[in-house]
């Protein structure tokens, strides 16, 4: 049943657009006062306790369950109760046991994916400081209601969402909720009633869950609960379920199908049997043992581990897989949804462009770190150094060195100041020798409305002033002297806006003593110059995105940032190309689904999204038919993560809500380990193939021995106990050595896999078939002579038929590649399990104490070499397919670029 959610007190529709006072009229509230505690009780169970409320929550119990109706793991059941009836303990176990780690790896997957609520629940603050009845108290952020008057100051988390009333340099930290990195300033003053379709934009709102980095404030509670920004989240992160993975799919149909044949087939090989006058009894245990060596019971635990095993060569590659099924999954992925910030970027503003009046300048370096290379100009230039030095005085970040070699400079404090500072130090300024040379006497701190920092520092007996800003802030302020400068600056700067740069002016001013009142003496500033900084890209991400449309895949930038500043860090990737599109998130507003779905695949940036957009830009390329990965490190990412084919969540930056939702986790927050974990994903579904293309083609060799012997009027070729050694161990150790094969040479270089393609697809069923029959007529042909010539005939079709199965499995290492290039090194565990396994076959025949077991006869030297030279077509047949198919290849493409050539009549 779905609870009711509590909605905002009637009357108050976009609060960020009315003034403070109206709203808190409208909520009844006193402005001094707050709220009554008898009103405030009227209201909390009128309207619900400020909670996120789970709906359609699983039980341990339930989710443990599920786990066993899988079809096929339904047939394996099936399958351990007919053997223990036959009295074949030993399978009955090594089947049943396949069946509980399946179950037990199944539970524990789903049971951590639905924490993502838990995570969300812990991110709302368990107390919170309210005025009611005239009297600060402090009071359970579940009992807090709409007309509350709030309390915020630094370290607090916002109980609810408020309309702040008071706002004191108050910033709060916002990232995990509209994905932008710095802390908001936040202001009193009502906004545009437009201003509702982002949550970065509503500047007078404190919402729910997020942190106060700086200031204080007070604001009147508008909305709780899930009517929060922190609770429509929440619902859309349980609307919005992960469905099964395409893996999952296609391994659910094809344990239906092989389940279907082998009943057939047992039916028709009992009533040959019998018709033939074979003992019921023996032709029962025949038809049984056929069914399970026709079920591929090692399927399921064959996946488990090569899944297991590429989540930890992800993990060497710092992708850390939470969901072992979204390891194969990446393997299909067609497009990839990046945020910007620490993904694509260094998540480190830096300063990449300087103008003073005289010169210009680019500069260049790593994050944080106080070195760097500076070009342009055609000297020194006095202007430079004052820029550093005002710099680094109006600032109060701390630069801190690398904690160890190889670990990056850092900051304590604001990212745009620890640029100025990183600036100041390439350029010779040291910012611990401005403070020591320049004492700060007094100053103003960044206010978001005067959108400028002023700090006053002792010089020589005078007072300095050092500015810094937003460029239409200090114009105003300009000494008149100094005009022709700011007009030019004012250029200059909307050339670097325009290639996505963040823009501050840099100016000073002098005076001879310190001024009674630093408001009244800020005008009369002269310009130092401009500073152009971004986050920029990581080293890797541009290559890494190139790699990604090699392969076939189509990267897309989702950001909370501006259109400007993501149009310029994309086109440095790769990801914005010549007539693709930008589209923020109020021009996505404006559209329909069907205007949306016309251009959605020439969008390849979206700046200043919202939650509910992210998901719409998942669900309209999940619409398009396309396997869809989305990265993301908020609490507002969540809901599309979860939504996502693939969610990837972030390791560094990541919030614990976003990292639940995930189906994987970067460790680096690198773009490029994405890509890393793609080819991880084809190289693991390429495994599967493999494994099935050799259990389906050896289960058919089986199945055609013994389906066609009463047909060609021979003797059931095998006992029971040989269909079930050969089910066991030839099937199973190859098998499972075939989930290790390295990555072919091409992986990155051919398109994703379509979804819709079946696990039989690309001529795999055509290959089981042909090649189980040829193994089928190989030993049925070696049945007939042995009968013929009086040889012991028997054994040699039990070790032919297991002999053939080895050799396919050398043979289908590549579908295209053959061994001999291959070669035997590049995956030593199969060429273990096969010597193993040969080992084993010959023990079988020729020791007395596994004669009695599995019935065999030593066979004479000649008739042994009959048998290994018969069990070498299957690998040449196979081979020879691969050669025919190389040669075809090679004639299409020279076809192929024959035709594209260019005319030169």
């Amino acid at each position: 049943m779905t609870m009711p959610t509590p909605g905002p007190t009637p009357g108050v529709i976009r609060p960020w657009a009315l003034e403070a006072a109206a709203v808190v009229e409208a909520l009844g509230t006193d402005p001094q006062a707050g709220l009554t505690g008898a009103e405030a009780t009227e209201r909390l169970a009128r309207i619900g306790p400020n909670e996120l409320v789970e709906r359609g929550h699983k039980p341990a119990w339930w989710l443990l369950a599920e786990q066993f109706t899988n079809t096929m793991i339904i047939v394996l059941v099936i399958a351990a109760v007919i053997t223990a009836i036959i009295g074949d303990l030993k399978d009955t176990l090594v089947i049943l046991a396949i069946v509980a780690l399946n179950g037990v790896i199944g539970f524990i997957q789903e049971y951590r994916a639905e924490q993502a609520m838990a995570a969300l629940r812990q991110m709302t603050s368990p107390s919170a400081r309210v005025i009611r009845d005239g009297i600060v108290r402090v009071v359970p952020a579940a009992e807090i209601v709409p007309g509350d008057l709030a309390l915020l100051e630094v370290g607090d988390m916002v109980p609810a969402d408020l309309r702040l009333i008071e706002s004191v340099s108050l910033r709060i930290n916002e990232a995990a909720l509209t994905g932008e990195s710095e802390p908001a300033g936040k202001t009193v003053e009502a906004l545009p009633a437009v201003t509702d379709t982002l949550l970065a934009d509503q500047r007078n709102i404190a919402f729910k869950g997020t942190a106060v980095t700086y200031g204080r404030g007070a604001g009147v509670v508008v909305t709780t609960g899930m009517a929060t920004a922190l609770g429509r989240i929440a619902g859309l992160l349980q609307e919005h379920g992960s469905g099964p993975t395409p893996l999952q799919r296609r391994l659910s149909a094809l344990g239906k199908g092989m389940a279907a044949v082998a009943l057939v087939v047992c039916a028709i090989v009992f009533g040959a049997g019998v018709t033939r006058g074979e003992p019921i009894e023996l032709m029962f245990l025949t038809a049984v043992s056929l069914a399970v060596a026709a079920i591929p019971e090692a399927l399921p635990a064959v996946v488990t581990v090569a899944l297991a095993l590429g989540a930890q060569r992800m993990a060497r590659r710092r992708a850390l897989v939470r969901k072992l099924p979204a390891v194969e999954t990446l393997g299909c992925v067609n497009i990839v949804c990046s945020d910007k910030t620490g993904t694509l970027t260094q998540n480190r503003m830096l300063v990449e462009r300087v103008w003073t009046p005289a010169q210009e300048y680019r500069i260049e370096g790593i994050g944080y770190e106080p070195v760097g290379r500076i070009e342009g100009g055609d000297g020194a230039e006095p202007l430079l150094d004052r820029l550093a030095r005002a710099a680094a005085a109006c600032n109060d970040a701390v630069l801190h060195g690398p904690s160890r070699p190889g670990d990056p400079w850092t900051i304590t404090g604001d990212p745009t100041e620890g640029a100025l500072l990183a600036l100041a130090g390439k350029l010779g300024v040291s910012h611990l020798d401005v403070e020591r040379d320049h004492p700060r006497l007094a100053e103003i701190a960044f206010d978001p409305a005067r959108r400028r920092m002023v700090t006053l520092h002792r010089d020589d007996g005078r007072v300095w002033m050092a500015v810094k800003g937003a460029l239409e802030a200090l114009v105003p302020l300009g000494h008149p002297e100094d005009q022709e400068a700011w007009d030019r600056a004012q250029v200059a700067a909307e050339r670097y806006a325009a290639d996505g740069y963040r823009v501050l002016a840099v100016a000073e001013r002098r005076f001879d003593a310190m001024p009674p009142h630093v408001e009244d003496a800020e005008a009369g500033l002269i310009l130092l110059g401009l500073v152009g900084m971004t986050d920029p890209p990581r080293p890797e991400s541009a290559a890494a995105v190139a790699a990604a449309r090699l392969a076939g895949i189509t990267p897309i930038m989702i950001t909370g940032d501006h259109a400007l500043t993501a149009q310029a860090i994309a086109r440095r990737v790769g990801i914005l190309r010549d007539r693709e599109l930008t589209l923020t998130g109020a021009e996505l507003e404006t559209l329909d689904e069907a205007a949306f779905d016309r251009i959605v695949a020439d969008v390849a940036v979206y700046a200043r999204t919202n939650p509910e957009q992210k998901l719409r830009i998942v669900q309209a390329w999940k619409t398009r038919g396309a396997v869809v990965a989305m990265t993301g490190d908020g609490v507002n990412d969540a809901p599309a993560l979860k939504l996502a084919d693939i969610g990837v969540a972030m390791g560094i930056t990541g919030t614990e809500v976003s990292k639940e939702a995930a189906d994987m986790v970067l460790a680096d927050d690198n773009f490029a380990t994405i890509v890393a974990a793609v080819e991880e994903g084809r190289r693991i579904y390429d495994n599967i193939r493999r494994f099935v293309r050799y259990l389906l083609t050896t289960n058919s060799g089986e199945i055609w021995v013994m389906f066609l012997a009463p047909l060609a009027g021979l003797p059931i070729p095998l006992l029971p106990v040989h269909i079930l050694w050969i089910n066991l161990v030839t099937d199973g150790l190859p098998a499972l050595a075939l989930g290790v094969e390295p990555a072919e040479h091409d992986t990155m270089r051919r398109p994703p896999r379509p979804t819709s393609e079946s696990i039989f697809g690309r001529g795999l069923w055509q290959h089981a078939l042909w090649v189980g029959l040829l193994m089928g007529g190989v030993s049925l042909s070696i049945q007939a002579a042995a009968l013929d010539l009086g040889w012991h005939w028997q054994t040699m079709v039990f070790s032919t038929l297991a002999l053939l199965q080895l050799g396919h499995a050398l043979a289908v290492r590549s579908e295209h590649e053959s061994l001999f290039r291959l070669g035997w090194r590049t995956n030593l565990p199969l060429s273990a399990a096969v010597v193993a396994t040969v080992a084993i076959q010959l023990a079988i025949i020729y020791l007395p104490a596994l004669q009695s077991i599995f019935e065999t006869e030593a066979l004479p030297p000649f008739e042994l070499g009959v048998l290994l030279a018969a069990s070498t077509l299957a690998f040449i047949a196979v081979e020879l397919e691969k050669w025919l198919g190389r040669r075809r290849a090679r004639s299409s493409s020279r076809s192929s670029s024959g035709s594209s050539a260019p005319d030169d009549r």
